[in-house]
């Protein structure tokens, strides 16, 4: 799946919300998330993000790979 990492946070553009097909992403308090278990791999939101915050899971930068347990978490806490 999809991960949206730190630089959503703050900006929450929305193009991604708008460009997924299944309804993937939710809006959290500080950022959007991706549902692992909805996401189908599409890639349709990553080159729409204004801010480049939004990677396949595997290749997540180094220094944002807290993000792929954070996107987890906002899904597991619901």
């Amino acid at each position: 799946p999809f991960v949206i990492t730190s630089p959503c946070i703050g900006e929450k553009a929305a193009d991604c919300v708008e460009t997924c097909p299944v309804d993937a992403i939710h809006e959290g308090p500080d950022q959007y998330y991706i549902d692992p278990d909805l996401c189908i791999d599409c890639a349709a939101c990553e080159p729409v993000c204004p801010v480049n915050a939004i990677y396949q899971e595997e290749f997540v930068p180094e220094d944002e790979k807290e993000f792929i347990e954070k996107n987890r978490n906002f899904f597991r806490n619901r």
